[in-house]
């Protein structure tokens, strides 16, 4: 009796691989974004399988499991498929299913990502039943699903993992594209629109996160075209703050300027967009050493959270821009204007900063924000030469960026070594200790993010 093929040959056939050179360039594409994802950097240039060692996958003629960065490529190119399930022949009854039954996720313990990613696996799995069995590719039920997890996404992020995080909102992002490539009833295609720009808006953010500035401004250029079709002007705007952002810690404070004063020209009906705006326009103009154009958008923030009077029209979480993020923006603006009295200034509204991050509960604290706001704390200190001051602040965000690491707190903390070994006190046993640690964290930080927001 002749076996059926393996469950690598039909996914392969599935997805239009099955041609040697296409799967080898699809396995290059993967490597590639795995080693920027979670590392390490080797990985990019992982060599594809030679052909006949393809023909023996798609045979399944496999007598030895692959080698360690070929499983994890592979796993990442067949996500939630054990290697051996993937090479295993399937039943005539299997051949033609989805890639995992449901009774198959999340058992066997053969997962890598981790009980948080199984979890979600398997709850993915129901939602995608749950579009399968609508009247339409997109109902009430698939939409309040979509809109679930986009809450869940935005609630969390700032306290979670950015590399699993990102294969999680592709897909959210992907199955959006989807229903939009679809026949959906018009009512549904302008939330749907909001939706996609919601989550490459996330991804914009994770890509700036993981310090690869030119996909988050590719992210987000989609996200503000996703706007423009919905028609939203708060997530035009909050977009354009997320483009001006990226700008500032790329070292274009003026095109910083020109895209948060753009974004302006979107009137949300509520929210805390604009606030951001202003706050970031700020930070931007104290780079550039315009002092007064600079604290007349510190007093324009100022000015609208007084006017504010409800939530924002988005999802919230990561997309808000509470009290605590706006006062860590006025530190960082008066630490680049200088002088004793912004530099007292800066410590003050830092100090005030992490007091509020702290005050969150810890599973739902801005991890990557509230060490942003230290690092401003610290430099103050240093300013003034509280060098054990300073030394505080930056063993805190050494613990809490050694499990949750983002791409801006790296920089602050090299930036912060270069001007304390610069400092009066820089050759202080204390001071010296600082440095080494410093160094010790950047040479051993870890490739992939691991339990633990954004700036």
């Amino acid at each position: 009796m002749e076996l059926e093929p393996p469950l690598f040959q039909i996914l392969v056939n599935q997805k239009g691989w099955q041609d040697y050179e296409v799967f080898t360039r699809r396995y290059r594409e993967t490597a590639r974004q795995l080693a920027d994802l979670e590392g390490p950097a080797s990985l990019a240039t992982a060599p594809p399988p030679e052909k006949r060692q393809f023909v023996r996958w798609m045979h399944g003629e496999v007598k030895t499991a692959p080698r360690t960065e070929a499983r994890r490529i592979l796993q990442f190119m067949f996500p939630g498929i054990p290697i051996s399930r993937l090479f295993a022949h399937v039943s005539a009854s299997d051949s033609s299913a989805d890639l995992l039954s449901p009774a198959e996720c999340g058992t066997g313990g053969q997962f890598d990502y981790g009980v948080e990613d199984v979890v979600m696996a398997a709850a993915n799995e129901s939602a995608r039943f749950a579009a399968r069995v609508e009247s339409s590719n997109v109902g009430p039920h698939t939409l309040e699903q979509l809109e679930a997890d986009i809450q869940r996404i935005v609630a969390t992020y700032p306290n979670r993992p950015v590399g699993p995080l990102f294969r999680e909102v592709c897909e959210l992002r992907n199955r959006a594209f989807e229903f939009l490539e679809g026949r959906q009833p018009p009512r549904y295609t302008r939330d749907l629109y909001i939706a996609a720009g919601v989550l490459c808006g996330v991804l914009a953010n994770a890509s700036f996160d993981l310090g690869r500035y030119n996909a988050a401004e590719t992210q987000a250029r989609t996200a503000f075209m996703c706007g423009e079709l919905a028609g939203h002007n708060g997530l035009r705007a909050w977009v354009r703050g997320l483009q001006a952002l990226i700008a500032y810690w790329d070292g274009r404070p003026h095109d910083a300027v020109r895209l948060a004063e753009s974004g302006g020209n979107f009137s949300p009906e509520q929210g805390t967009a604009h606030i951001r705006l202003s706050s970031i326009k700020a930070r931007a103009h104290g780079e550039l050493q315009h002092a007064s154009d600079a604290i007349a958008a510190l007093h324009r923030a100022d000015t609208l959270r007084e006017q504010l009077t409800n939530g924002d029209d988005l999802p919230g979480g990561m997309m808000a821009f509470p009290e605590e993020k706006q006062l860590f923006y006025a530190s960082s603006t008066h630490l680049w204007l200088g002088g004793s009295q912004h530099l007292s200034e800066a410590e003050a509204r830092a100090d005030e900063a992490v007091n509020m991050f702290e005050a969150a509960p810890p599973e739902q604290r801005r991890l990557g924000e509230m060490s942003l706001a230290r690092m401003d704390l610290a430099m103050a200190r240093l300013s003034r030469g509280d060098l054990d001051g300073a030394a505080t602040q930056i063993y805190e965000v050494l613990g809490v960026n050694a499990r949750r690491g983002t791409e801006s707190v790296r920089r602050r903390l090299g930036y912060f070594a270069r001007q304390l070994a610069l400092h009066p006190a820089g050759s202080a046993p204390a001071a010296i200790a600082v440095r080494e640690a410093i160094v010790t964290h950047q040479e051993h930080r870890p490739a992939e993010l691991p339990p633990g927001g954004t700036q």
